[in-house]
């Protein structure tokens, strides 16, 4: 994961560096402000992280582990029981690229936010375990608002647009690919509300931009005919993954 995460920051060094698109919804005057210390809010927080500790080494601490990898075809893979197929990059380039042009704007922006904020992450000066092998990484950047919630929504709201029939159950998955932040010990359960916040105020501005209009177009026409000849995710892994994102994180 540290590699594939290396590789991904190495070819967006080599772009340059990204710029917030001025379309994109500013979260630092949308979301609101996160937990004060000491408040009620911030113990509901603490007290949510304490608990979820529990799921270390269960299936829900395992999926967490893979959800915590935004490359595009991990993003893919992620929603492919929802979607009913396995979404295949291969098979679907037009919307695996919009995905991956998406990722640096959005990053940007989110990062905008977090610098605004720097807000602590739940496991940093402490001892407790964390899903991920990147604490190095995750220790310096701020936990408000989750970034990964907020890709993990957009990429939801894409794929029930293009397949509205599915959406409730890719939008589920969204909201579990979000909650798998808590999960994983790198985010506070507010910090993962206001990604759902941030990526819907996101995806909603997107839709007036006529680049990603043409992109969904082009996914559309992808994903009618994989929907012709579909190949199906594994049925048990998909069974395992309706289990575990039906549990309640809170």
């Amino acid at each position: 994961m540290m590699l594939k995460r290396l590789a991904l920051s190495m070819m967006i060094l080599a772009a340059g560096p990204a710029r917030a698109d001025p379309l994109l919804p500013d979260g630092r005057t949308v979301l609101p402000p996160p937990p004060a210390p000491h408040s009620a809010a911030q113990a509901e927080d603490q007290e949510v992280f304490d608990r979820t500790r529990r799921l270390v080494g269960s299936a829900r601490w395992a999926m967490a582990r893979e959800d915590a990898e935004l490359a595009p075809a991990r993003l893919l893979a992620d929603f492919s029981c929802a979607a009913g197929m396995t979404l295949e990059p291969a098979r679907l380039p037009a919307l695996t690229g919009l995905i991956a042009r998406l990722q640096p704007q959005l990053e940007a922006r989110i990062t905008e936010e977090k610098q605004f904020w720097k807000r602590q992450r739940p496991f940093v000066d402490t001892d407790r375990p964390i899903c991920t092998d990147d604490s190095a990484h995750l220790r310096d950047s701020p936990a408000y608002p989750s970034g990964h919630t907020t890709h993990g929504w957009i990429v939801a709201g894409i794929l029930a647009e293009l397949m509205p029939d599915r959406a409730t159950d890719i939008l589920h998955r969204g909201r579990a690919f979000g909650e798998s932040r808590i999960v994983c010990g790198v985010h506070w359960k507010s910090d993962v509300q206001a990604g759902w916040l941030n990526g819907a105020a996101m995806f909603a501005a997107l839709q007036a931009d006529p680049g990603f209009q043409a992109d969904m177009a082009a996914a559309g026409h992808e994903i009618a005919a994989l929907r012709a000849h579909p190949a199906t995710p594994d049925p048990e892994r998909c069974a395992v993954e309706a289990r575990v994102a039906a549990q309640p994180i809170e």
